[in-house]
Parts: structure tokens; sequence; C-alpha cells
């Protein structure tokens, strides 16, 4: 499957697209001034315990304290010794105040950047990427990506990495590995084993809050991440990154076939691939199937819910085949929608309900093989009676969806605004306490238009009679920019 990187420069942004054959199907976004900082490593300072959470909070010179959950701590016995030295997990039953104290340092890895009003979240199990490697201080896992199937390619590289690693130190060997000699694994992870001793070199030097290492910038971290995915061409727009990627294939993946293009049209690089109308897309919550079906997203801080419905599809034979088919349709489409909006955390899948047991299984089934093109891990469970399905998908950043828009000023990011006759009565009475408080005064109302014209047309009485009652006078003044929820009441001197 040949493989794009689209690479936008514009000013203080920049956007890059990866397509598959064409299609857009992963999409990143940074801007200069909000740079990602999940896998820069920290040397950092304890702030606070909290037993009732079993966590820490850490100053790692960031505006608020990351968090590090007990689970993510590594007993530090000799993060600043000798290289051969690393450090033990803690075990599941530990409490986070026998493994850490108020002004400890520790040497921790950003996790996941803050989502929402969850806040950066840091690990001290280290891993540190290289071109075919993973390398872990302090763990002693061997493990060999999932996208490597042939069984005896998966235990070749076991048995190489259990060979070359060093005492105490975890590998992982990437999707690149597959076909790889030990000789080139070795190299790697010579790359990194000095790597690490220079994080570990500084952290000597230095007092917390410091930073120690810094993950490649978007750009390069995408091309790290993604060369072993058939990644046969890098477009650019802007010559002097275009020059920078040039660089950093000859000296990083020198033998990788990827060419390099400078694009110099002068239409716009995302309009000439057609990935600006993708984009455009992402605002869209609902997304209609080829067979007329739709599903429907729902986003919320602690989960994402799809909705699946059959929509204007009627099918040719009876109910049950009607609904099997649109689930099976929308299963293909969530699995891409997922992956291309980066949706994380917990996602639950409302699938039409299906009577027969088979049916069920095979939708489930066509999940778990349609999620394998991810390369972020996911996990599906099982269908319940409900037609409910929950996945859980590993969350580092926030999804693009919510990374280009924000909260409607008006409905608060609800969805939904208040309907002209609830504001129409919520004004009645607001002049009917103003009234109370000032008889004898007269107002101006500041409101919506639509709001104005209800009152006028099917409220005048109830004006009138407040009028009447209070010896008061009020003037409707109709305001275009205000949204249909807001409304002033003004008394006149």
């Amino acid at each position: 499957m040949a493989a794009e990187l689209i690479i936008n420069i514009t000013f203080n942004e920049t956007r890059i697209a990866l397509l598959e054959n064409g299609l857009l199907v992963e999409f990143f976004i940074e801007k200069k001034n909000d740079k990602s900082i999940v896998g820069n490593i920290y040397k950092g300072k304890v702030a606070r315990v909290v037993p009732g959470m079993d966590a820490a909070f850490v100053d790692i010179g960031l505006d608020k304290s990351a968090f590090l959950y007990v689970a993510d701590v590594i007993i530090d016995t000799g993060m600043y010794e000798e290289f051969e030295e690393a450090g033990t997990p803690v075990e599941a039953n530990e409490r986070i105040e026998g493994v850490l104290e108020e002004g400890q340092e520790v040497i921790v890895q950003v996790s996941r950047e803050a989502i929402g009003q969850k806040g950066t979240r840091v690990t001290s199990k280290i891993t540190l990427p290289g071109k075919l490697l993973v390398f872990m201080p302090g763990s002693r896992h061997i493990g060999v990506s999932r996208r490597i199937e042939g069984e005896e390619e998966r235990k070749r590289l076991a048995a190489i990495l259990k060979d070359v690693a060093p005492k105490g130190f975890g590998l992982i060997a990437r999707t690149a590995c597959e076909g790889k000699r030990a000789e080139e694994l070795a190299a790697d992870l010579g790359f990194l084993q000095r790597m690490w001793e220079s994080v570990q070199e500084k952290a000597k030097r230095v007092r917390a809050p410091q930073n120690l290492y810094q993950d490649f910038g978007m750009i390069f971290r995408a091309i790290r991440d993604l060369h072993s995915h058939s990644l046969k061409k890098i477009i650019v727009d802007d010559v002097f990154v275009f020059k920078k990627i040039e660089e950093f294939l000859k000296d990083y993946l020198p033998e990788e076939e990827c060419d390099v293009v400078y694009f110099e049209e002068r239409e716009d690089i995302f309009d000439y691939y057609r990935i600006e109308i993708e984009i455009a897309k992402f605002a869209h919550k609902k997304i209609w199937l080829k067979s007329g079906g739709y599903i429907v997203f729902d986003y919320t801080e602690a989960l994402t819910v799809i909705d699946v419905n059959t929509g204007k599809y009627l099918g040719r034979k009876g109910l049950e085949d009607t609904i099997l088919k649109t689930n099976l349709e929308a299963v293909k489409e969530i699995a891409y929608q997922v992956r291309l909006r980066n949706i994380g955390g917990i996602i639950i899948i409302d699938f039409i309900d299906m009577e027969r047991r088979e049916s069920r299984e095979s939708v489930v089934q066509l999940l778990v093989d349609a999620l394998k093109k991810d390369r972020i891990k996911t996990f599906v469970y099982p269908i319940s009676e409900l037609g409910l399905v929950q996945l859980t998908r590993k969350r580092t950043r926030e999804n693009i969806v919510t990374m280009l828009s924000e909260s409607c000023p008006t409905c608060d990011g609800s969805g939904y605004v208040k309907s002209r006759y609830t504001v129409c009565y919520e004004v009645l009475r607001a002049l009917r306490a103003a009234c109370r408080k000032e008889e004898g005064r007269q107002f101006n109302i500041h409101l919506a238009p639509e709001v104005a014209q209800l009152l006028y047309e099917e409220e005048k009485t109830s004006l009138e009679y407040l009028e009447n009652t209070f010896g008061t006078k009020f003037n409707l003044i109709a305001d275009p920019e205000l949204g249909i929820e807001s409304f002033q009441v003004e008394g006149v001197y």
C-alpha cells in the first residue's frame, strides 16, 4: 500500500496529511506556540503526594504539575548510576506513599498531553523509539510489533532481542524490523544506548525541574514513525523544511527508498491533493454511508459515542438483513474515522440491534480486522445484548475535531440552544421581577430579533398586562448581534 506524506507549512502552523493510495487516513496539526511534548523526558520534583488517588503531582517546569500514577512508577535503584543498572517496577499492590515523597527528584517522560480538564500525564517507565527498536530502561520486557504477523519472523526477532538486550533493559521490535539482520538491530540499539547515557549524564548535572530529552518535532516524528508503513514519498511546500527533511533521511534513514519532493505549484498544496475538502468534513457529526444509512459522532470529555442508523436504506430482504448490512458498512467507516480523527480513550458504538448471534459476531470480527490498519493500540470488547461495543484506544493528544474547533459561545459546547419560546418566557419573568423592584420605571430590552418578534406577535398581551399593572413602558430593541439566549433589561432614567 503506497503511502505519501503531504506537508503544508503556513507561518506559525504546520499540517501533515498521510495518504494511502490517495486516501487521507491520518492528519496532524501543530501550532508554533503549542508544540507537542509527548515523548519528552524531564528531571522533575515531586510537588505533592496524594494517597487518596495513589498518585503524585510532579513539577517538570510546566504551568501545572504533571500527574504520575503509582502504576507508572519505577523505583529508582540506579537511574543515575552506571548504564547496566536499572530500576525495578512498582508492585501492583504498593501504595504511592511508600514509593514517593515530596521533594524527591524523579526522571519522567510525558505519556499524554493535557486534554480538556485532564492535566499532563507522565511515567517513569521510559521508552526511547529508534528506527528499528524501542528501548525501555528499567524494564525486562521483550516484544515484537503486532503488525509483524509471520510467526517464524516473530520468533526470530524475539530471539535476537533476547540475545542483544542489556541486563535490566527491555526492547520492542518495531514494524521496520521485519527482515532486518541482527547487526542492523544491534546498531540501532547502540544508538539508543548512547542516547540514554546522555540523558543520564545531563540528569546528574542539572537541578529539577529540567528538560533532559526532547523528542523530534512533529514532522520528523511523523517520518520516523511512519517510514515502515510503505512511505514512498514526502511532498512539502516549504523549501527550508524540504532541505531539512533531505538531511534527516540521509542521516537517520539512509537505506529507505523514500522520495522527497518540493511542491512548487501556485495552488495550495492541500487544495491540489483535495485534502482541504476532507478536513472540512471533520466538523460534521453525521456521516452518510453509501447505502443510505449513517453514523453520528458525539464527543464528551470521558468518552466518544458513535450511533449507527439505517437512515434511508430499506434493503431488499428482511429487516435482519438490512440491519446487518448497515452495521457491516458502518464498521469500515467507523474504523476509518476513528483513525483519521484520532479519537482516543473510551469509544462506545451503538450498533443497530441484531437478533442473530452470528450477525453480532460477524460485525465484531470485521471491526477487529478493520482496526488492524491502525498503528495506535486499540482493544475491542464483545458486543452486549443491547448492541453496544466498547473500544479503548490509546490517547496521547486531543482528537483532531477538538484541535480544530472550540466550544460554541452560545451553547457552551452542548450542541443545543434554548428555544425562542423558552427565552421569551425568561424575558417576561425578568421584566416582571424588574417592575416589582422599580415600579413606574421605563425599560429597554435588548434581545435577539427572533425573540423580539415572538414577543410582539404572540405575547403582546402579556407585555400590555405588565405595563398596565406596574405603570411602566417597555421598548423592545432587536439586536442581530445577540445570540438567541442573550438579552438585557435596563432601566431608563
